[in-house]
């Protein structure tokens, strides 16, 4: 078996099998969705108020919809034993992880753009700068993948994932600068959110909506890499420890 043909095979499977679920309609496209309209209809039509936005919901899109993925491809495998059979194919475990995960971070990219295409209908889009908005789209949608697939390693339940997404994702929703600055939060929480990969990506977002990063493109990009490697690298550690070891 060729490697690059198994990781196609277990790729395309998953999303014919799992991304049309409903707990990943739910989470990964209807509550996106609502959250965008909300925001959208509370800022008015202007020009100002929906770009203003348009950073922290593309960012919410992504951050919802690539963990609801995991939590049901990963989990539900798992309850019914065929992620341990699938861990006996002959292809390098860090393949396989991707072949898991890449389903997830193709859908969070595409779901990052629905409230772009939404904003695009009520205001002039033509000042955002497209190249560090789509770095960061898919460094966001990867970090936000690998620290699904942390969260549904550690847990046996669908429900349980989708849970203990919520530890995570609810507080970076207010941490990380999506709606806010981060200077104004209290002193106490202000470094945590530098502890957050989407702080790092949300930055990149804003400069390239409206300007004003707080640190350099190139050093969040870099940061948010590292993040992804590390979220990835303790998943498989995780993987390794309580089923291959």
């Amino acid at each position: 078996m060729k490697p690059w043909i198994a990781f196609w095979n277990i790729l395309l499977k998953d999303m014919r099998t799992y991304y049309l679920k409903p707990p990943n309609i739910s989470w990964g496209l209807i509550f996106p969705l609502a959250w965008t309209g909300m925001f959208f209809i509370k800022s008015g039509s202007g020009l100002e108020g929906i770009l203003a936005l348009l950073p922290g919901v593309v960012a919410i899109s992504i951050l919802f919809g690539t963990t609801s993925m995991l939590a049901v491809t990963v989990t539900f495998e798992k309850k019914h034993r065929s992620f341990e059979r699938l861990l006996l194919a002959p292809i390098p475990l860090e393949l396989l992880m991707l072949a898991k995960t890449g389903g997830a971070i193709l859908f969070g990219v595409a779901n990052a753009f629905v409230p772009v295409i939404m904003a695009a209908f009520l205001a002039d889009l033509s000042q955002v700068n497209w190249g560090p908005f789509i770095s960061a789209v898919f460094l966001i949608a990867v970090a936000s993948t690998f620290l699904g697939l942390f969260i549904a390693v550690a847990v046996s339940e669908v429900f349980e994932a989708q849970t203990f997404s919520n530890f995570f994702r609810f507080p970076m929703i207010f941490l990380c600068g999506l709606f806010f600055p981060i200077a104004d939060l209290p002193a106490l929480l202000q470094p945590l959110a530098y502890l957050l990969p989407l702080t790092y990506g949300a930055d990149v977002l804003h400069g390239a909506v409206h300007g004003g990063h707080a640190m350099p493109v190139a050093l969040d990009l870099i940061i948010l890499g590292g993040f992804c490697l590390g979220l990835f690298a303790i998943s498989l550690g995780n993987v390794r420890r309580r089923w291959i070891s």
